[in-house]
């Protein structure tokens, strides 16, 4: 019989924590199962090559949202990674933990020991940080190197100094609980190279007897006796079946999008639809894929002068000089993120904590074309809502697991979401227009200085903007499940026995950042709770 004490469903962030914790000491086994492929391309290791493979089916499900009514009835491609590493080996490298309330509010909400002190041993035991931080906040052991950027543009060094003359003050680790500032982003970029989920968690995994790893393996449904899981069904490449069976507890940590679809598929969701979908009921629990939250950016973008962007130095004739100091370790505009540097500001001044996100690159793409640089100098400015309040759904469409599932953000459906958006496109116009930058910039390209009233620049926020990749909460974590909770505090699936789901899906709330962070604590955690184990006694 194929039996393992651990099944892990997906070779994600998340998952990759889950193997290298659950194996450290050999003690018990675990079979991780990636639907996705191995993670040996180049493009996934050279920073640059996101270009490549964050749109390519070889590397993402291809999700597409539905129709969005506050968009105008648009739909939006929403990718997410598909291969050893997850989306840490596809996206933008960005290193940001958030806000201490981000997380303090998870904890006001029920869940105990998810506040902001409770994370942080988790935050640090994953980190190696590379640089300075004080030490009562960051790692500097962990698996995961944690850089500062080293590819300095004039560009993005205006921007900061024109933040700082608003008024901004320029703030050197953002990850130390207060965001409020600008700054350099922070970044897992390591001697020129990504260093994703599977690089830092996985690999070592795998290095013990006890790890189990297969690829092409595709979870269709999990192996229920009653309400109790007892392993799950996969299909590998060839199209064959096969049940891998789970001694202690199936963790399933396959994503906001993958992972309520997966519990509804095997009956443990909201009974109308399991109805619909002619899936018998295993657990009726009316949260699961409800609560999806994402961020919404969106990006003004300018001309420029006077100054060499990333749009001269990725083309010919420079690029081969920056092939050149890539392979010799040498700053390369390869092996920087595509975001640079931010702006974490405030609609009002009266606010004490930043809520608005300004997001600065030195360097532009061409409008609807999918990471296509710009043919004359650029730089970007995108700005976004970090905590949404809109909130939406993932739902299985049909009983075929092949068969995508519906998703439906309802981006800028809340009006705080509207609001807060648009004071961040005139933070970031007011930026591009500062004194700081006037020697560099051209004009405003996108949408144009014309499109100036707050109707005008709604409206291309709902024609323009774009997914954040930062889907969370549809398997929200709380102790009801009457009020919509999916996982209890301890992750565990309510009225389910042996089940938790381990992934970004357990966010109640999104924080003010990127997800990558936040979903290695979560595991973190998550894998001391598998092993009845505490921060304090591991840390």
């Amino acid at each position: 019989m194929d039996t393992f004490d651990y099944v892990v469903v997906g070779a994600g962030a998340a998952g990759c924590v889950l193997a290298n914790r659950l194996t450290e000491d050999d003690a018990a086994s675990v079979c991780v199962l990636e639907a996705g492929g191995k993670d040996h391309h180049p493009f996934i290791s050279i920073p640059a090559g996101f270009v490549k493979t964050l749109y390519s089916d070889r590397f993402v499900w291809p999700f597409v949202t539905e129709p969005s009514a506050a968009l105008d009835g648009r739909t939006v491609a929403i990718p997410q990674g598909r291969v050893l590493g997850g989306s840490s080996s596809i996206n933008g490298m960005v290193y940001n933990r958030g806000q201490v309330a981000d997380f303090d509010i998870w904890a006001q909400m029920g869940n105990r020991g998810w506040g902001f002190d409770g994370l942080l041993p988790y935050f640090k035991r994953s980190e190696q940080r590379i640089g300075p931080g004080d030490d009562h906040y960051r790692g500097r052991t962990g698996e995961l190197p944690i850089t500062d950027i080293d590819w300095i543009n004039p560009l993005a060094e205006a921007f900061l100094a024109a933040a700082e003359g608003m008024g901004i003050p320029r703030r050197q680790d953002y990850n130390a609980g207060y965001q409020f500032g600008a700054g350099y982003f922070q970044r897992y970029i390591h001697k020129g190279r990504r260093v994703s989920a599977a690089d830092a968690f996985l690999r070592p995994a795998l290095r013990r007897r006890s790890t189990s790893l297969r690829t092409g393996a595709h979870v269709v449904e999990l192996v229920m006796d009653g309400r109790k899981a007892t392993g799950v069904r996969y299909r590998d490449a060839g199209g064959g079946e096969h049940v891998v069976h789970a001694r202690r507890e199936v963790l399933l940590s396959a994503g906001a999008i993958n992972s309520p679809k997966l519990l509804q598929l095997s009956g443990i969701g909201p009974a109308g639809l399991l109805n619909d979908l002619g899936v018998p009921m295993v657990a009726p629990l009316t949260g699961v894929g409800e609560n999806l939250r994402d961020h919404y950016s969106v990006r003004m973008v300018a001309r420029a002068r006077n100054v060499l962007t990333i749009n001269e130095y990725a083309r010919w004739p420079r690029l081969p000089l920056e092939i050149a100091k890539w392979l010799s370790g040498k700053p390369s505009v390869l092996a920087i993120c595509p975001t640079i540097a931010y702006v974490h500001g405030k609609s009002h001044p009266d606010l004490e904590e930043s809520d608005l996100r300004i997001l600065f690159t030195p360097g532009s793409y061409k409008d609807g074309r999918i990471y296509v640089l710009d043919d004359y100098p650029g730089m970007t400015c995108g700005a976004a809502q970090p905590r949404p309040e809109s909130t939406g759904y993932v739902r299985a469409c049909s009983r075929n697991p092949l068969d995508a599932p519906m998703v439906q953000p309802n981006y800028l459906a809340a009006e705080t979401d509207r609001r807060i958006t648009l004071a961040g496109l005139r933070l970031a116009r007011e930026l591009l227009n500062s004194p700081e930058l006037a020697p560099y910039f051209d004009c405003e390209t996108l949408p144009g200085s014309e499109v100036s009233s707050d109707d005008e620049l709604l409206d291309f926020a709902r024609r323009r903007g774009n997914t954040g990749y930062h889907l969370v909460g549809t398997c929200s974590m709380g102790q009801a499940a009457d009020r919509g909770a999916v996982v209890d505090d301890e992750l565990r699936v309510h009225g389910v026995q042996n089940l938790r789901v381990i992934d970004a899906s357990v966010m109640p709330m999104l924080p003010s950042a990127n997800t990558f962070a936040a979903t290695l604590a979560i595991a973190e955690k998550g894998a001391d709770m598998v092993r009845g184990r505490n921060a304090a006694a591991t840390s």
